[in-house]
């Protein structure tokens, strides 16, 4: 999941992180082995990385809960809803329960909403709300609303997104309207099942698929939001491509003209069948990798994903899936009003820590209940890396330290940074603690609150030093087994 998103959205895309990493001159996935001075101190090193959540005298509570969730402190923001008048509250719940996925719940409590937040007149929650709607819609895969919210939202909100904003709704904005008469996605019903899957050349898994009866691989992405197949693929299954076709720069920077199909039958390892599943069309160059003889056939997304209910990938190369059904109600804790963040204070708690989605981002929680520090995990990426927000807590287990220059991976248009090196670092993941190795550390802030808000982004270096991890969409837990 997420090459870490807003600063660049093809940075939420496994593909371009490897494409980047191969093809970008001067890029580079890991940090240059040369030295540099620290950071000089007119640029403090941990500053700006620290998001005032409004606890200055004068701010009200609603521009702090604002700040809190733009932070991604959830369970803050869930803790102080009592201090805000019933829609007020009702509006920060809507949020809450898209961030923890729970659709159905969000859409209940923000569609009312609407014109009451239009008419106000306040255009920091109106594009909060309109955000998400468009975000609920799209994942249950209802492709009329989600193509008719993004189109309202860019509209309503010309002039008003940042670059990294506009950037971030690009391709929904662009694509939905090709799948709008789409009918929605059916899955059959599938008892839990193994399966054998492979790493391709870019290091990133691949699953074994039939795109109606024909046998395929198609590489594994939790954060992409759309599923996409090669125009090749397409052609040889027989799928109707659409006539209709746009342009995107923004999922690796070059344009790229897509279309739509439907693909009637899709079976994932032979077991579970998707039916009418949407997929994007896109042509082989743009996702061929000549230095390692790699052609894309096929990119499995966000909306499919979540139809495998829950997914655990271990290190033998096999993935358990338990398709989405209900999970036990006795290993699921009661919530309040669908934001799923009360666990661990009202009832049993499931298994692992909460994650989260934020736009392309995956934020899981870790820590201590109550002592908890949002990373992103990104099971595509291929190189992990703690931020500048790590480091302010953690600035004296490096003094005296050497800095190298360290090349983010998912955005090659910021400058190499100095950074230091952690050995090992623990990770309490949901009650499990397992260590990290051979991180990177960013000893300043980047300027960018995608990047900066939060503690740092674990990628598929990190977790392949894991037994195995499990992303549960029924519970929003993610849970690992350490070697």
């Amino acid at each position: 999941m997420g090459r870490l998103g807003r600063e660049a959205q093809a940075g939420s895309w496994c593909l371009l992180a490897a494409w980047a990493a191969m093809n970008l001159p001067g890029n580079c996935a890991f940090a240059q082995q040369t030295t540099s001075p620290a950071p000089q101190d007119q640029q403090q090193p941990g500053t700006g990385a620290q998001v005032h959540t409004g606890t200055n005298v004068g701010v009200t509570s609603e521009v702090r809960i604002r700040n809190l969730l733009a932070d991604h402190q959830y369970f803050q923001v869930a803790d102080e809803l009592d201090q805000l008048s019933p829609e007020q509250a009702q509006f920060y719940r809507g949020l809450l329960a898209n961030r923890s996925n729970d659709t159905p719940k969000s859409i209940e409590l923000l569609e009312p909403l609407i014109d009451k937040v239009t008419a106000s007149g306040d255009t920091a929650n109106e594009k909060l709300l309109r955000k998400a709607l468009a975000e609920d819609y799209l994942r249950e895969g209802d492709w009329g609303k989600a193509a008719k919210a993004y189109e309202t939202l860019e509209s309503r909100m010309e002039g008003k997104l940042t670059p990294d904003e506009q950037a971030e709704i690009e391709m929904p904005v662009k694509m939905l309207p090709l799948a709008a008469a789409n009918p929605p996605m059916t899955v059959d019903p599938c008892d839990k099942f193994l399966m054998q899957v492979s790493k391709n050349p870019l290091g990133l898994t691949d699953i074994p698929v039939f795109v109606d009866a024909s046998p395929h691989s198609w590489m594994l992405d939790p954060t992409a939001p759309f599923n996409l197949v090669a125009r090749s693929v397409a052609r040889e299954v027989g799928l109707k491509v659409s006539d209709d076709a746009v342009t995107i720069r923004s999922l690796t920077g070059k344009p790229i003209k897509v279309h739509v199909t439907v693909i009637p039958r899709f079976t994932i390892g032979g077991r579970l069948t998707l039916r009418n599943m949407t997929a994007f069309v896109f042509d082989d160059a743009d996702y061929s990798f000549p230095q390692t003889k790699y052609q894309v056939q096929g990119v499995l997304g966000y909306a499919a994903l979540q139809a495998l209910g829950s997914v655990k990938i271990t290190g033998d190369a096999t993935i358990e899936v338990v398709p989405g059904k209900e999970p036990d109600p006795a290993t699921v804790a009661s919530t309040k009003d669908g934001a799923a963040l009360t666990a661990g204070k009202n009832g049993t708690d499931a298994p692992g820590a909460h994650f989260f989605l934020d736009g392309d981002q995956v934020i899981v929680a870790l820590g201590s209940t109550g002592n908890e520090r949002m990373f992103v995990v990104d099971a595509g990426g291929q190189q992990s890396y703690l931020t500048s927000r790590y480091y302010a807590e953690h600035a004296s287990a490096f003094s005296g330290e050497p800095t190298s220059r360290f090349s983010i991976p998912s955005d090659p248009s910021i400058p190499p940074q100095p950074a230091y090196l952690a050995e090992t670092v623990p990770l309490d993941v949901g009650g499990t603690m397992v260590r990290a190795h051979y991180l990177q550390v960013l000893a300043q802030p980047l300027g960018s609150a995608a990047l900066d808000d939060v503690y740092g982004v674990l990628g598929i270096d990190v977790l392949d030093q894991l037994r195995s991890y499990t992303f549960d969409y029924r519970t929003m837990r993610f849970s690992v087994s350490p070697e």
